[in-house]
């Protein structure tokens, strides 16, 4: 259970967040790009310690995503490598990185005039 609030996010939102968690993401955050974009209006963005563990990730994600929601993806990329892998449900865009990638693209600092949430298990 997130000791964030995710109520105040569309239900996509949340349930990608708690998918994030139960697979043990590490340092999960929503940023609110909604006022910045014009292709989406939240990234959520976290890591991953191996390339196996990225997989591993997305998987839960897409699944839990088309189970709970009945949401499917309109865009998948990343797997080849697993270093950095995209889901993206136009409104939601889900980045998995493993951390030099995350460092390496830096998108937090990118979209520095978003709104971000940290999401913490309890």
């Amino acid at each position: 259970m997130p000791s964030t609030d995710l109520s105040a996010f569309p239900p996509l939102v949340g349930c990608i967040a708690n998918a994030l968690l139960e697979k043990k993401a590490d340092d999960i955050r929503i940023l609110d790009v909604s006022s910045l974009s014009s292709f989406t209006n939240y990234f959520v963005i976290c890591s991953a310690n191996s390339d196996v563990h990225a997989k591993a990730i997305s998987g839960h994600v897409l699944d839990d995503s088309k189970k709970l929601l009945q949401e499917r993806t309109f865009g998948k990329e990343g797997f080849e490598t697993n270093k950095w892998i995209v889901l993206d449900y136009f409104d939601v865009v889900v980045h998995i990185f493993i951390p030099e990638t995350r460092e390496f693209y830096a998108l937090e600092r990118m979209w520095n005039d978003a709104k971000v949430t940290t999401v913490q298990d309890t």
